[in-house]
């Protein structure tokens, strides 16, 4: 018999507001392109469609939370990473509140973010206004090589032949859940996407605190660059790419704390491999420049196989206390 009470309900969330909008992008004018039959509806007359004209490219989705009564003393920005949406915060792919809620809980305004391309943001034309065509994750690929969930060669469709990590942390059942919301990312836009995020930063006020994940980190510690006025912290878990410092001038962010989360299983992955050091260099850049910068490497905390979904695994919530506790350390929010 299991004498283990259950866990009391937290209590309600008191949201004063929920809404959203679009930012950055410009209009882009469609020129010769051939005419076009569309059918709106099953069953529908066709209509004729002159495709040519002005249309809005590179602009990015935001939706926001705003608390009756925050305790943060600024909003929360929460940056995903390459071929995922804003969803990754939401909620987990086994159906646990995720970490949008954590610190919607915590006392943090959120503001989650589509960026250029992904979800409701839309996408442009390719080759009109995108010159490439996009890439679609396969699973092979989101399984081995960037979220770490198996070594090489461990990939199967049938879930019953497929291998992890001793340990992982990541719900495995959930798999094709965290599939499904993987969406076709362009390489050619990243201009685009950086404009976006730094014409947020000019839409809020002064005292963001943003928070990245995988590409999202390379977008959040160059607008903290661009805008070291209106940025109150940096977290980056486990960001895929860095400002370069022999090109950039860390010292402009001396008073900006920076948080560095780091999984396990990467030193045996050729995409992790590569990419890490760079962030390493401009972790160490920040840190040279008098910069409050702090990594937090699970492993070496005694917390072994998280993957690359820190937010989605099955201590997700524990990460995000490590994450809260080091925000409240600095006098970020009130505890």
């Amino acid at each position: 018999m299991n004498n283990t009470a259950p866990l009391p309900k937290p209590p309600p969330v008191m949201i004063e507001e929920i809404g959203s909008f679009h930012v950055g992008g410009r209009m882009c004018k469609l020129e010769r392109l051939p005419l076009r039959e569309r059918v709106s509806t099953a069953g529908g007359p066709v209509h004729h469609i002159d495709p040519n004209g002005e249309i809005m490219a590179g602009q990015m989705y935001v939706q926001y939370t705003r608390l009756a009564v925050p305790k943060a003393l600024g909003p929360l920005l929460m940056w995903h990473g390459g071929g995922m949406t804003g969803a990754a915060w939401e909620t987990t792919p086994d159906g646990r509140p995720g970490w949008q809620m954590f610190f919607l809980r915590a006392g943090f305004d959120t503001y989650v973010s589509d960026a250029v391309e992904r979800g409701r943001a839309s996408f442009a034309p390719c080759p009109q206004i995108y010159p490439e065509p996009p890439y679609f994750r396969t699973a092979k690929e989101l399984w081995e090589d960037t979220f770490r969930f198996g070594p090489s060669g461990s990939w199967h469709p049938d879930p019953a032949l497929r291998r992890i990590y001793p340990g992982l942390r990541f719900p495995i059942v959930a798999f094709e859940a965290f599939l499904a919301g993987s969406v076709p990312r362009w390489g050619c836009n990243d201009a685009l996407t950086q404009a976006a995020y730094d014409a947020l930063l000019r839409r809020l006020n002064p005292g963001v605190i943003i928070l990245t994940h995988s590409q999202g980190g390379n977008f959040g510690l160059t607008a903290a660059l661009n805008a070291p006025h209106r940025v109150r912290a940096v977290i980056s878990l486990e960001p895929s790419g860095a400002p370069a410092p022999a090109h950039a001038d860390a010292g402009l962010l001396r008073d900006i704390p920076h948080l560095f989360v780091w999984g396990d299983n990467w030193r045996d992955n050729a995409f992790w491999v590569r990419s890490r050091p760079a962030c390493e260099r401009w972790r160490d850049a920040l840190a040279a420049a008098g910069c409050d910068v702090t990594c937090i490497d699970l492993p070496g905390r005694g917390i072994h196989g998280n993957s690359h979904a820190l937010m989605a695994d099955d201590n997700s919530d524990d990460t995000a206390a490590l994450v809260l506790d080091w925000m409240a350390a600095r006098g970020l929010v009130r505890h």
